[in-house]
């Protein structure tokens, strides 16, 4: 019998897996695919000859996450490897934004679109670079993060204080305008912005467009060498010489609940793990909470709260096996790892309201990647590994290219909709579809065949609006791991702080759980206060610590 069972081999539940076994548990976790990673795995799909990321690619939350570096997953294979550029967001006139991780040259982008473009970018750095440290301690660490919500706040009184908190909870193009002359600042926010589902006008798409911008000017957006299953890799190897044990083909049905406890779990094949200490769920939180536990093991108000549970936007991405590099009309964009394809701000405005109406976009902004461009290793020499994503609605109302699609997407639909965004790329790259090998297509459906979490291709555990963030994560006062059934903890991207591989939700899960052995029976507040003895001092730390809030 396993001290603890984590349901999902996602990169959360291969986290927490990876820390219980590092306090000495012994750990089962139970995959329902035939294959660990969940939306972290690479396979030949596309052609025989080129490696292609399944779901995600491009990973700046873990490179920043200390949760990930307190790992040392380098010790179990995980090499990073960059493009020359971070990213590029190109226009249809010619000019282009760059971010890249050298600072100056950046700036120097921008200051291109207008006069002063770029001091204004070395100005957000500059409040970047003094509250990195307690930001990310803040984002990676369980809620609320008192320790490190404290430092931040002073931080933040020596940067301007509610003048800065002001800007990071405007829009993205208010903060645009009031940051910079020209469109290139704007663009780089913006797009960052979208990849979440936070529209040019929603609130606080600026303070996360300008995070994720501020990471890929830090850390830049590396991709694992050889494929993003070889993050995983380097997650199941370093469990397993642990002792720790990962089942695949085994999808579990309930999670078996005795006497208000998480006892184990129950699989489709009718076996029952027991759990000695702990059940860890990277599972969807509707999943969880309407499929895996009974109705009476939970509060009706959790139940009717979860009737509000938004999804983030459904995702349409093809897979391109390339004879050549991208004829990209701007020189930049060919060595940026990551393109955003949208011509202008007002552009990525009519895609974010075309997906509010239930709109199939007939210009899809489009991110794309240029994978051989970040890793050699992905496609033959004078070749490219690439691929392009959007969103589209969950509930189609109506289609703005006038090619009737419904959202069905069976293989006519999904042909189409292949057609516009390669028309799309187009518009940046003529050229580009005469270099096209093969593609593969993945849309909304299929995204949910190869991982239950991604329901109808929603990639971030649900919307990263701020209705739905923080303590409002996943529902109103539920914003930690714990759940209503003692000994179950929510290690998915649908706890704080949300989507993105850094295995921060995972992370959380296990220090629950580890906290809760040590003091069982205690509510939230004693578990937490028991941390320190009577003198205020910290307790020794259990297992691996990258906690510090």
């Amino acid at each position: 019998m396993p001290d603890a069972v984590v349901i999902g081999a996602g990169p959360n539940g291969l986290v927490a897996a990876n820390l219980l076994a590092d306090a000495g548990w012994s750990v089962a976790v139970l995959e329902e695919q035939p294959e660990p990673g969940g939306a972290v795995r690479h396979d030949r799909g596309a052609d025989p000859d080129f490696v292609s990321d399944v779901c995600s690619s491009f990973y700046p939350l873990a490179a920043a996450s200390p949760v990930v570096a307190g790992l040392r997953l380098d010790r179990h294979g995980l090499r990073w490897s960059h493009a020359p550029h971070v990213l590029a967001h190109p226009l249809t006139d010619g000019r282009c934004a760059v971010l890249d991780r050298r600072l100056d040259v950046t700036a120097d982008s921008l200051e291109a679109f207008a006069r002063g473009d770029g001091a204004a970018w070395r100005r957000l750095h500059d409040m970047w670079q003094t509250i990195r440290p307690d930001l990310l301690n803040a984002l990676f660490t369980p809620f609320p993060p008192i320790r490190s919500a404290a430092r931040l706040a002073v931080r933040l009184r020596g940067t301007g204080g509610l003048r800065m908190a002001r800007t990071l909870v405007l829009p993205v193009r208010r903060m645009a305008e009031e940051e910079f002359r020209g469109e290139g600042g704007g663009l780089l926010l913006a797009g960052n912005a979208l990849h979440a589902d936070l529209a040019p006008e929603a609130a606080g798409s600026g303070g996360f467009g300008w995070l994720m911008s501020m990471l890929g000017q830090s850390y830049g957006f590396p991709v694992p060498a050889g494929g993003a299953g070889a993050l995983t890799g380097a997650l199941v190897r370093r469990l397993e010489s642990l002792g720790g044990v990962v089942r695949c083909g085994q999808r579990v049905d309930r999670i078996v609940v005795r006497d208000g406890r998480a006892a184990g779990v129950r699989t489709a094949g009718g076996e029952t793990v027991t759990a000695g200490r702990a059940v860890l769920a990277d599972v969807a939180v509707p999943a969880l909470y309407g499929e895996l536990l009974e109705p009476e093991d939970l509060p009706a108000e959790l139940l009717s709260d979860l009737r509000r549970f938004q999804w983030d936007f459904a995702t349409f991405k093809v897979d391109w096996a390339l004879d050549g590099p991208v004829p990209w009309r701007c020189e930049q964009a060919a060595g940026a790892g990551t393109v955003h394809l949208a011509d202008g701000l007002n552009e990525l405005t009519r895609f974010a309201a075309q997906l509010a109406t239930g709109t199939v976009p007939d210009r899809p902004f489009c991110l794309f990647g240029q994978m051989t461009t970040a890793d050699p290793t992905r496609s033959p020499d004078g070749t490219e590994s690439a691929w392009a994503y959007t969103h589209v609605p969950h509930e189609v109302a109506r289609d703005a290219g006038e090619e009737s699609l419904t959202g069905a997407w069976d293989g006519t639909e999904q042909e189409v909709m292949a057609d516009r965004v390669e028309r799309q790329v187009e518009r940046f790259a003529p050229g580009f579809r005469a270099l096209i090998r093969s593609r593969r297509i993945i849309a909304p459906p299929t995204f949910q065949s190869l991982d239950r979490n991604l329901h109808g291709g929603a990639i971030n555990g649900g919307t990263a609006a701020m209705h739905q963030q923080l303590f409002f994560r996943p529902a109103p006062g539920t914003g930690r791991p714990e759940t209503p059934v003692r000994g179950l903890y929510l290690a998915s991207a649908g706890a704080h702080p949300g989507g993105g591989v850094h295995g921060a939700p995972g992370a959380n899960a296990a220090r629950a759980a580890l906290r809760r052995s040590l003091a069982p029976g205690l509510t939230g507040a004693q578990r937490l206060l028991s941390r320190r003895d009577r003198t205020g001092r910290r307790r020794p730390d259990t297992g691996t610590r990258t906690d510090r809030g």
